[in-house]
């Protein structure tokens, strides 16, 4: 069997799988809704007043997509390597010619379709219900290899705490003991001005930030991606996605 077509199969089953449980589905499109609706749309924003929300419209939509970018495929990812390894599955995986990167693109694969769904009503909702507005020109179509670029990135980190975890309920306990931080502590909902001065080289670090600045350039400030541009900004999150990647393929076990 060819690699493409491992790749195919196992893509194949790890939707149907995702679409077998109907309770996952839903809430991985009503979760980014719930987020719009409350903070978009119910508390709002204050230009003109102070606080976390003091910021034009506009400038919470990297923040809104960075929710679904970073919390699915650490949760996703990392309970199905948990999963797996309760059910001795990569015992059996190791007798296949399917590799674990291989593994782990596919599973990739699927969260990119699902969390580029998820971007799609999460966009369409923004532009319904909030002030904020959604340029479409084609400059806005970066938007998709930075959101391809973010869910790799997750991805491999949450392949990394599939590994670690000892269970399915430790995986979720961790990644939102990682996610947490990393979405209030970039620039996907803060200015770096809101953060104590010793916080701002994390903030500045962090691989959300980098998404959020990205976004943020296309949707709402040219200015917003800092220095390094989109092309940088974008080039410097395919390369952290990269490394995660790699981690979380290394990190997955051959046997249990």
């Amino acid at each position: 069997m060819s690699r493409r077509r491992r790749l195919a199969s196992e893509f194949t089953a790890a939707w149907k799988a995702f679409l077998r449980r109907r309770t996952a589905v839903f809430f991985t499109f009503f979760f980014p809704a719930i987020i719009v609706v409350i903070f978009g749309a119910l508390v709002g924003t204050r230009p003109t007043g102070g606080g976390l929300f003091a910021q034009p419209p506009g400038y919470y939509v990297p923040g809104y997509l960075a929710v679904v970018v970073l919390f699915t495929p650490l949760s996703r990812v990392g309970s199905e390597v948990a999963r797996h390894r309760e059910g001795r599955r990569f015992e059996k995986l190791a007798t296949t010619p399917l590799r674990r990167w291989e593994w782990l693109l596919a599973q990739t694969l699927v969260n990119v379709v699902v969390i580029g769904l998820t971007a799609l009503l999460l966009l369409g909702l923004t532009a319904a219900i909030t002030p904020a507005t959604i340029p479409l020109d084609p400059a806005a179509l970066l938007l998709v290899p930075f959101v391809v670029a973010g869910v790799a990135l997750f991805c491999g980190v949450g392949a990394v705490l599939g590994g670690l975890a000892d269970s399915q309920d430790g995986v979720i306990a961790a990644s939102n003991a990682l996610a947490f931080p990393l979405l209030f502590l970039s620039e996907a909902f803060l200015t770096p001005d809101m953060l104590p001065a010793w916080l701002r080289p994390a903030m500045a670090a962090s691989p959300v930030s980098l998404f959020a600045r990205g976004v943020r350039a296309l949707t709402f400030d040219p200015a917003a991606a800092g220095p390094l541009g989109v092309p940088g900004a974008l080039a410097a999150l395919a390369a952290v996605a990269a490394v995660g990647l790699v981690a979380g393929a290394v990190s997955i076990p051959r046997t249990d």
